[in-house]
């Protein structure tokens, strides 16, 4: 692939993938109706809709993580959606995300294939596991919000230790990940399992798990857990869909504003101090965490 076509055709593929996600967002005529009544969207909803995925997706362009973290606790605590419904729906919309992100990262040789191969193949047996324990836990909106805070707890930790230490994720060399097969089969295994159930994966688990666990090249981490997220994203999320856990139109404008804010965060990177936003990240997910933990058990936290 010559250098002009590799540097044009992930924009031109961005741009069609904000455009059909906008295009469908705006004249769907149909969708699975979401297995509880939620409040209609207006207009104001749905540009804070694509704020939120912009943010979600600038932080993730910085700083390799932000996506489902995001979105998830705004639409349920702020936005009033029901837990299960605002996990699948952020999922959902992680499909178009990982998609145009890890598109990117495979023209630039980013990404490690034979992790991607055995991580998405085990990550999908585990999202089906992690889908089938989710139906019982959709039920259980409190025991689901105790199983998203002690999630949450484990990137708020990371992001506040390295924003304190004013460090990043410690770098790697070389273009290969030397970890064993059933190694990255066991971890893809576990992340889909916590994506079915969660919604969550991506950046929180995977680049983390795959520098300090398998001791990967840094520029390697962010393609290959993206272009991972791809197959677990599309079975989970379409599970969600199909199981009515997913508010369509809202998904795909928060879809609209990650793909746009990616852009956005990987192209002023070097303007920001990743650790500083590390910090104030890590303290809202640790308030997020509280909030989810603490409801368990009947206590409010505003």
């Amino acid at each position: 692939m010559n250098h002009t076509l590799k540097t044009y055709l992930p924009t031109a593929v961005i741009l069609l993938t904000i455009a059909i996600i906008l295009f469908f967002a705006r004249i769907l005529a149909w969708q699975i109706s979401p297995v509880v009544d939620l409040p209609p969207l207006t207009p104001l909803k749905e540009l804070i809709l694509i704020v939120v995925g912009l943010v979600a997706g600038f932080l993730g362009g910085i700083i390799g993580t932000g996506g489902c973290s995001v979105m998830l606790p705004i639409l349920h605590f702020w936005m009033d959606y029901p837990a299960q419904i605002a996990v699948g729906t952020t999922l959902f919309a992680v499909i178009f995300t990982a998609i145009s992100g890890g598109f990117g990262h495979l023209i630039r040789g980013n990404l490690e294939k034979r992790a991607t191969l055995w991580l998405g193949l085990s990550g999908i047996a585990g999202v089906l596991l992690g889908s089938w324990l989710f139906t019982f836990l959709a039920a259980q909106s409190t025991l689901l919000g105790f199983i998203l805070g002690i999630l949450f707890l484990w990137p708020a930790l990371r992001m506040i230790w390295e924003g304190i230490r004013q460090s990043g994720l410690p770098p790697r060399q070389g273009n290969r990940i030397h970890a064993s097969a059933w190694g990255l089969a066991l971890f893809g295994f576990l992340v889909g399992i916590a994506t079915g159930i969660a919604g969550l994966g991506g950046g929180y688990a995977l680049v983390p798990g795959l520098i300090y666990l398998f001791s990967a090249p840094v520029y390697l981490t962010m393609g290959t857990s993206l272009a991972t997220m791809i197959p677990l994203a599309l079975v989970g999320g379409g599970i969600k869909l199909a199981g009515g856990f997913v508010e369509l139109t809202t998904g795909l404008l928060l879809a609209a504003g990650t793909v746009i804010g990616a852009q956005v965060g990987a192209a002023v990177i070097k303007r920001f101090k990743p650790h500083t936003l590390k910090l104030i990240f890590g303290l809202y997910f640790l308030y997020v965490s509280v909030k989810f933990i603490t409801a368990f058990f009947g206590i409010r936290v505003w």
